[in-house]
């Protein structure tokens, strides 16, 4: 059973904020041998949101949400993330669905924009994100720009 936090950077503990980013160094920097500096000053500003999915008391996914105070700037989501312990068991369905909800719930005026790893395309797509961007390398990885416009009610 999965934990669902969904959490102002503001409602973030020592404790949470030291575990999302320990799983974003290893799997971003660690697992997928990319060096770069993942803390970035985005985590603690702003109105932006974090989610987090705990297994007992191990964070097992996570995703980031920076809202920009500029009124026609999309809402990213990113650091999408799940852990090697827990993958393939439909955990980034569930932590994506979240995070869009999250979205919707707090910026419903407001389009999402991801820059995807281009071979995770496919999964974007099931959330209703399309490709903005071509293919182009971010930290030697292969990337996209991905976008969802605002849906009508």
């Amino acid at each position: 059973m999965i934990r669902w936090q969904d959490l102002h950077h503001s409602e973030l503990t020592v404790a949470e904020l030291y575990a999302a980013l320990k799983l974003r160094c290893e799997v971003f920097v660690v697992e997928q041998t990319c060096p770069y500096l993942d803390v970035d000053g985005e985590d603690l500003t702003g109105e932006n949101r974090h989610i987090l999915g705990w297994k007992g008391d191990q964070l097992v996914a996570y995703a980031r949400i920076l809202k920009s105070d500029d009124d026609l700037s999309p809402v990213v989501i990113g650091r999408v993330i799940v852990s090697a312990q827990v993958r393939g068991e439909k955990l980034g369905y569930q932590l994506m669905e979240r995070a869009v909800n999250s979205c919707v719930q707090h910026w419903p005026q407001r389009a999402l924009y991801l820059g995807a790893q281009a071979h995770l395309q496919s999964f974007y797509a099931h959330f209703g994100f399309q490709p903005v961007t071509d293919v182009y390398d971010e930290d030697g990885i292969a990337h996209i720009g991905m976008a969802r416009e605002i849906r009508q009610a």
